[in-house]
């Protein structure tokens, strides 16, 4: 998969599968799509405004700083507890 555009496609499929109510990982992403984490990182910072880009935190379950307080809302008002700031991935985490 060495177009660019069709990494960015295949990670805005993989966002999308993300159930309400559960997030995933920017590695896990990464694992399904074939690609590192920072490129699922980059596809959704340049264009995955329209996918729920909010499901996808860190390993270490944190928000990624520039975006932290949006993401927080967003998977609170889907039910995704958050405790001092990280989401309990053995809980809401995606793909099982």
């Amino acid at each position: 998969m060495a177009d660019p555009a069709d990494v960015d496609e295949a990670v805005y499929d993989a966002v999308e599968a993300i159930p309400p109510g559960r997030v995933s990982t920017y590695g896990a992403i990464g694992r399904l799509v074939g690609v590192g984490p920072r490129r699922v990182a980059r596809a959704l910072a340049q264009g995955g405004g329209a996918v729920p880009w909010f499901r996808v935190i860190r390993a270490d379950g944190t928000a990624a700083e520039p975006v932290r307080a949006r993401q927080l809302e967003l998977l609170a008002g889907e039910g995704v507890p958050v405790r001092n700031g990280r989401v309990d991935l053995r809980a809401v985490g995606w793909p099982d």
